[in-house]
């Protein structure tokens, strides 16, 4: 006789449902999942800002430009400053990292001369630490020209010559030509980063997440390179 196929009981039924359910919940997992790895982690206009007529700057070298705006008179840019430094040293081969001293007021005019100066003598590799570390951890007196001069000298540079250097119509000129191109990037407030002259990015939670925005918008544009 013809064997009868067994009967389906509810209990199969029920496991047979269950099996169509759960992979229908694998490929909505899956489909959520390959949405979300195709998102942007950051985003435009609250994590960075892309700027108006952006124009891309390469380095003489045609290095990918990552420029900080910063002052030696800003508290902000003294806390940023040791990270930047651990950042900057683990930057890809193709990108070049400048700083660019914003004389927003008066009293941060010195300071930018001052950097100028430093920059001119070489000397902004083993100052630039100091400096921040003199006025805000060892709160030492210096805002002034002489101040700044006095700081200088007791790192081994010639006072003479940086006070020359730093009020020097060269150095008036820079002051000029780069205020103008700080103001061109809308930046009003320090430190803020700019990326390629593309992209503008400030500490709006951290400055870990700082550095994790412009380290994602470099490698944007070392893929677009």
């Amino acid at each position: 006789p013809t064997a009868t196929p067994p009967r389906e009981t509810p209990m199969f039924k029920r496991f047979a449902h269950l099996r169509v359910f759960t992979l229908l919940v694998g490929l909505l997992l899956a489909s959520a999942c390959t949405a979300q790895s195709s998102t942007a982690p950051y985003t435009e206009g609250t994590d960075y800002v892309t700027l108006p007529a952006p124009q891309q700057r390469l380095s003489s070298e045609g290095k990918v430009e990552v420029v900080e705006v910063f002052s030696y008179g800003c508290i902000h840019c003294a806390q940023f400053a040791p990270v930047a430094e651990k950042w900057r040293k683990q930057l890809p081969a193709g990108v070049a990292f400048k700083l660019l001293p914003a004389p927003f007021s008066a009293e941060w005019l010195p300071f930018a001369r001052a950097y100028y100066a430093a920059k001119q003598l070489g000397v902004v590799e083993r100052t630039h630490m100091a400096l921040f570390d003199a006025k805000f951890a060892q709160h030492f007196p210096i805002n002034s020209m002489d101040e700044l001069a006095d700081f200088y000298a007791r790192e081994g540079v010639d006072r003479a010559e940086f006070m020359r250097i730093a009020t020097s119509p060269e150095a008036t000129a820079k002051l000029k030509e780069d205020l103008a191109l700080i103001q061109k990037w809308q930046v009003d407030g320090t430190p803020t980063i700019v990326v390629d002259g593309k992209y503008r990015v400030a500490a709006v939670h951290s400055y870990d997440e700082m550095v994790a925005v412009t380290q994602w918008l470099v490698k944007r544009e070392l893929a677009g390179k």
